[in-house]
């Protein structure tokens, strides 16, 4: 190895919101292993989970149940089924739904026509990387090829939510055209999102969740956005067994923030209008009645409506509920509550989660319904009113009133179903926490076993630490700068050395210009920046957060901004990026070796690392080291059941087959087999393998 990598090295730091500064700087140190890292969790998490094991047992259930979505079919884990991630390649690309014209004033200016073959396209190694140079080396390069499309992942069909039917695993919907051209010919199909899926692998580690960092570190048993909802509350029985309205506030519980969002998304697993208190009702007690879909001027004017307005999709919140009251998320819960868990799904009698409770070979669990298991989990305080209920009128506000003698009426709520986003956000949470990759090459490397990583790899990590620049953005054993120990340590806003501010572990590095999308720049649906320098430049901070920024504030780095991935499995996650714009780990390497595609003040401007391609390959090399066969493997604790995916539609991009409700039909499902704790013999392929 050169002595210059190992010594003091002449870098140029990288300045992500768009300069570049040279600086004498010794590399910083390889990062230690991630079983130094303490998992965050809640500091008063006692005050509502009475057994974390139950709560663990119902997070996994629900997030592995086709059940929750509104068609029957998507899951959570649709989308994070492979090693966290999304491996799907067919009718998995989105147009450039966030796309604004004015960078201040975020006109929205979507497009909702994909570039790249079309809807239902089945993607190919070819179409990557996105944005084609005759010369990869360099970012001025002609340009061969270019798209603002997106891989993501498919989720619904746009159709607009009619009555949920308690103890039935679909809601009772009305397919509509979809508005946004997720259409072949003039035959809907599954809609896909606007950004690639990040992993949920390790995520417990992230201050913030989200691309854009839209979940909030602070729970607040509601909805996604944390502090920024002062009226977000929940109710509980109080020493008078009598109910009240609480706020909660539960710190390291980004996790549950980003939980509640894509259960009421119109894109990812929810019909247009669906509140997460029918899905409680859909898995809730057998008794309870179906639910009128009544839309009024009241509640679209207090924003309690699952739409999606031109207004939310130029602040790149076009797959967010403008959910403030939380009304939405707890009628999701009136459908889940009766439900069997897993009721479509086999589960292992191996599985080192819900193993005992596993029926063999008859889906579902031993457990008869999810109330059975949240009141197992939570404390009795948050579910158990025996005389009371929530009556909630049409303007949104809730009104305590005492347990009638009769069915509930569609506006009136039992405490277990009013709760059900505060239930689901935590039990999640604690399943995610689990999924901790912290057996790697590297990692038993950084213990000791000096032969634990190859001649090259060690290589690959000397560049990483130096010339390759990489861990001035991946830092620590997270290998992230937004991870929570990185913000506890450093702050929340950092600042770049030519002195302006950013959020820390955000960083805009020219993957796209930033009016395609403005991430962290776009606001929340309360017209807050979910830039929280940004919200600090205008004197916004200390009001939402209640404390004061961290740093003084001069000039704000914010649009186009996302926050840094981690990297471990990182071989397993592809595509690359916001945009999934980059299908190999050498792409990734060389777009950084150019510095970046879009370069300027605007846009970002990373300094050109000059590789060789002796360099590049032990790069690679490195991050493959970051693997944990545990994971590509489905070992403890990445077991799972088994699980249904939709796979694109039969036909192609300029043909599909009507089913007769104005959809296509879906053709034979994937089936991800359940596995045990011991995991499989055979890896499930990576994207496009």
């Amino acid at each position: 190895m050169k002595k210059g990598m190992t010594v003091a090295v002449l870098i140029t730091v990288t300045v992500l919101a768009g300069h570049t500064a040279s600086a004498q700087l010794q590399p910083p140190p390889a990062p230690p292993s991630l079983k130094t890292v303490k998992v965050p969790e809640p500091d008063n998490l006692g005050e509502f989970v009475k057994d974390k094991v139950a709560a663990i047992k119902l997070g996994k259930s629900l997030f592995w149940d086709m059940q929750i979505g509104s068609d029957g079919i998507t899951a959570c884990a649709s989308c994070h089924f492979h090693a966290g991630a999304d491996s799907r390649s067919k009718n998995q690309l989105s147009p450039g739904l966030l796309r604004v014209s004015d960078l201040n004033l975020q006109s929205p200016n979507p497009d909702t026509k994909v570039e790249m073959g079309g809807m239902n396209y089945q993607l190919k190694p070819e179409d990557y990387p996105f944005r084609k140079l005759q010369d990869p080396n360099k970012s001025d390069s002609a340009v061969s090829a270019d798209t603002n499309d997106v891989t993501s992942s498919q989720g619904v069909f746009y159709s607009k939510f009619i009555d949920a039917v308690p103890g039935s695993a679909e809601d009772k919907v009305e397919y509509k055209p979809d508005p946004d051209g997720f259409t072949v010919g003039n035959t809907n199909v599954r809609r896909v999102e606007p950004r690639n899926t990040p992993t949920v692998i390790n995520a417990v580690f992230n201050f913030r969740n989200f691309w854009d960092g839209k979940a909030q570190d602070i729970f607040n048993g509601v909805n996604p956005f944390g502090l920024r909802d002062p009226e977000a509350k929940v109710y509980k029985v109080n020493n008078k067994k009598s109910l009240e309205a609480v706020q909660v506030r539960l710190n390291n519980s980004s996790l549950a923030s980003q939980a509640v969002a894509p259960l009421l998304s119109n894109i990812e697993m929810s019909a247009d209008g669906r509140t997460s208190a029918e899905i409680g009702d859909k898995l809730g007690s057998s008794n309870k009645r179906g639910l009128l879909h009544v839309v009024s001027e009241t509640l679209k004017g207090r924003g309690l409506l699952n739409i999606v307005n031109d207004t939310l999709k130029g602040r790149g919140l076009l797959h967010i509920i403008n959910d403030k009251s939380g009304t939405l998320s707890r009628m999701l819960g009136k459908r889940l509550l009766p439900i069997r868990p897993l009721g479509k799904q086999l589960v292992d009698p191996d599985d080192s989660v819900l193993g005992d409770d596993s029926r063999d070979r008859i889906p579902g669990l031993e457990t008869r319904t999810y109330a059975e298991m949240i009141q197992a989990a939570f404390k009795d305080e948050w579910w158990n009113s025996k005389t009371e209920i929530i009556q909630v009128a049409a303007d949104g506000k809730p009104t305590i009133i005492k347990k009638p003698n009769r069915n509930l009426t569609t506006q009136e709520y039992t405490l277990e179903e009013y709760n059900f986003p505060l239930f689901f956000g935590l039990a999640v949470q604690l399943y995610e926490a689990t999924l901790v990759s912290d057996d790697t090459p590297f990692d038993r490397y950084q213990e000791g076993n000096t032969n634990a990583l190859t001649v090259q790899q060690k290589t690959g990590l000397d560049i990483f630490r130096s010339k390759g620049l990489c861990i001035f953005c991946h830092n620590g054993a997270e290998f992230t700068n937004a991870s929570v120990s990185h913000v506890s340590k450093n702050g929340r806003l950092s600042r770049t050395p030519d002195g302006r501010i950013e959020d820390t572990g955000f960083f805009r590095i020219g993957v796209r210009p930033p009016f395609e999308d403005l991430g962290v720049g776009a606001n929340d649906p309360f017209g807050n920046s979910l830039s929280e320098a940004r919200l600090a430049e205008q004197g916004k901070f200390q009001q939402i957060f209640g404390q004061n920024p961290n740093r003084p504030i001069t000039s704000v780095v914010a649009d186009g901004g996302f926050k840094a991935p981690g990297l471990r499995n990182v071989e397993l996650t592809a595509p690359y990026f916001h945009n999934g714009g980059q299908l190999t780990l050498r792409q990734v390497i060389d777009f950084y070796n150019r510095g970046g595609d879009f370069r300027g003040t605007e846009s970002g401007s990373l300094p050109p690392l000059n590789l060789t391609e002796e360099e590049k390959e032990a790069l690679v090399a490195f991050l493959k080291g970051l693997t944990d066969e545990r994971v590509r493997y489905e070992k403890e604790p990445f077991d799972h059941p088994q699980l249904l995916v939709t796979n694109g539609h039969p036909g192609n991009e300029t043909s599909v087959t009507d089913d007769g409700t104005g959809k296509a039909t879906d053709g034979a499902l994937l089936e991800i087999p359940a596995v045990g704790r011991h995991g499989r013999v055979n890896p499930l392929p990576n994207f496009l393998e």
